[in-house]
């Protein structure tokens, strides 16, 4: 018989899911905090927020394997802690919702919705005709699975898709590939840059003063992916003198971002806070199950994060 341990503030719901797999040799306790639970020690598997995991890494000394429900598990990377499991995340599963995060805000943009309902608010009629998505070029910092979705999408409004990448070039919805140095010419003519790069020593201020410079002024920054990747000061003086046109954030590199953040003062700036793709039990269940499965046939399990990599 195989223990898991489910540790979420939506225990209860995984639980659920789980149980309703029917799942061979598997016992299941749950709970949204691991003080609760004795003996935690025999736990083989654990399921959990890579937040709460963390605090109870030291006393998990029989665990084998944990399943993060989320896509980052930046807790789980500080190398002082123990790497001896398997650490999977959850990958695969963002993509619809950062597409109606990502192009939710690019139609509202070409569209001129704001535009628009302030003239309605006003009692003015605004004849100004609205742009479009089709022939306008996107730019994807990474392209892995939420990538190829951001991508795919794309390609469905008639946008021109650049993507640039450690090295991999597996998604056929992107028209050119960029790499290493080329961050200039991947920047040039871009009408907007979205980025979803993992929070990486080698991703950390990705966008600085060089890439946004590159940008054309009518660009417009979105970033529902990590705050690290971006130098907040060289974003804001960028959109401050107007060498670029706006930006959509969803995260920083402080999280809540404090009341005193230029961002709050910066009217062509966009903030949501970090909601542009939740974990949902109904989502990462079923990759627990894939993986439980593969885990009792033993079979490699997917989305085996490196821990030296960061992903």
């Amino acid at each position: 018989m195989h223990e898991l341990l489910i540790l979420s503030r939506r225990a209860d719901q995984y639980r659920r899911l789980i149980e309703d797999a029917r799942l061979p040799q598997l016992h299941i306790s749950a709970t949204s905090d691991s003080d609760d639970l004795s003996a935690v020690a025999r736990f083989e598997i654990v399921l959990g927020e890579p937040s709460l995991v963390r605090s109870a890494l030291t006393r998990l000394t029989g665990m084998k394997w944990v399943q993060s429900t989320w896509a980052g598990v930046e807790p789980l990377l500080d190398p002082s802690l123990r790497r001896d499991y398997i650490l999977t995340n959850a990958r695969g599963v963002f993509g619809p919702q950062m597409s109606e995060y990502v192009f939710g805000y690019m139609i509202a943009r070409e569209r001129r919705m704001f535009e628009k309902y302030a003239a309605q608010q006003a009692g003015r009629w605004d004849p100004a005709p609205p742009g479009t998505l089709r022939g306008k070029q996107i730019g994807l910092l990474g392209v892995g699975s939420i990538g190829a979705a951001l991508a795919a999408t794309a390609r469905h409004f008639g946008m021109r898709v650049k993507g640039y990448t450690r090295g991999s070039e597996g998604c056929a919805d992107v028209d050119a590939y960029f790499h290493g140095d080329d961050r200039v010419a991947f920047a040039n003519n871009l009408d907007y840059l979205v980025s979803v790069m993992p929070n990486t020593a080698g991703t950390r201020h990705l966008v600085d003063a060089s890439l946004l410079a590159a940008l054309p002024q009518r660009a417009v920054f979105i970033n529902p992916g990590r705050g690290s990747v971006v130098d907040e000061r060289a974003l804001a003086d960028a959109l401050q003198s107007g060498r670029l046109a706006g930006a959509v954030l969803d995260v920083f590199e402080q999280e809540p971002l404090p009341a005193d953040h230029v961002f709050w003062r910066t009217p062509s700036v966009l903030i949501t806070a970090h909601t542009a793709a939740l974990s949902v039990p109904e989502d990462i269940a079923p990759v627990f199950v894939d993986n439980y499965r593969r885990w009792t046939a033993g079979e490699p399990l997917r989305y085996q994060v490196d821990f030296v990599v960061g992903y």
